[in-house]
């Protein structure tokens, strides 16, 4: 038996085309959703982006401004550390109260002393005098080693005592005196001879004999070590 299909062409053709159009809609209408969501989620990241570029501008301008404070401390830690450097280098490092005040200790009622000399010299002076073997004593103020300097920095103090006293054997406590005081070192004689001193009380013009006396010393307030070192560097 033969199946007849009385629907005509045009409606099959019409049918087919709404089909057609139909998924073609929901196609596009995934096509819209898919862009929505899209834009969506790229808004999201470019405005989180935008987040973190302006807390990355908020911790840049911070660091600038604790590398510009940075940059002013140490400037100020230089200038300060310049400063001690000067300080430093002209320091005598001397006590003159005490180290007059340890003479005095030293000084025994028959010594009476007549100058007191503290004169700065130069480590190399030092040396040049030793090398020469002269017992010449020079004020800071002159040279030093020849180079027409004065003598600040790493100087060491030279005390010059000189006076009289009624005993010779007296001159030579004094020396072991000086000797074991922590405060002073390589003590040298400079000389020691025999004068007299007139009395303006005496009718006859006798003088009194006296021992009259120079001693050098070195004030032990230095490290030699430590000079010696910095002096090879």
């Amino acid at each position: 038996m033969k199946e007849v299909d009385f629907l005509p062409v045009w409606y099959k053709s019409g049918r087919r085309r709404q089909v057609s159009y139909r998924a073609q809609y929901i196609t596009l209408g995934g096509i819209v959703v898919v862009m929505v969501l899209w834009n969506v989620i790229v808004a999201h990241s470019i405005f989180r982006a935008k987040g973190e570029v302006a807390q990355m501008a908020a911790a840049q301008a911070e660091v600038k401004v604790a590398s510009a404070e940075y940059d002013r401390i140490k400037g100020q830690l230089k200038a300060v550390q310049e400063r001690a450097a000067m300080l430093e280098h002209v320091d005598s490092r001397i006590d003159v109260a005490s180290v007059l005040g340890e003479l005095s200790f030293l000084l025994d009622k028959s010594v009476v002393l007549s100058k007191v000399e503290l004169k700065a010299e130069g480590f190399s002076e030092s040396t040049e005098r030793k090398s020469k073997g002269r017992g010449v004593v020079r004020s800071a103020g002159g040279n030093v080693a020849g180079r027409g300097r004065t003598a600040v920095g790493d100087v060491r103090f030279r005390v010059v005592i000189g006076g009289v006293t009624s005993d010779a054997s007296d001159v030579a406590d004094l020396i072991c005196r000086l000797e074991d005081s922590p405060y002073f070192c390589q003590v040298v004689p400079l000389f020691s001879r025999n004068k007299e001193i007139k009395s303006r009380r005496s009718d006859t013009g006798k003088g009194y004999q006296v021992s009259e006396f120079e001693v050098s010393c070195v004030l032990a307030n230095y490290d030699e070590a430590r000079i010696f070192a910095k002096e090879q560097r």
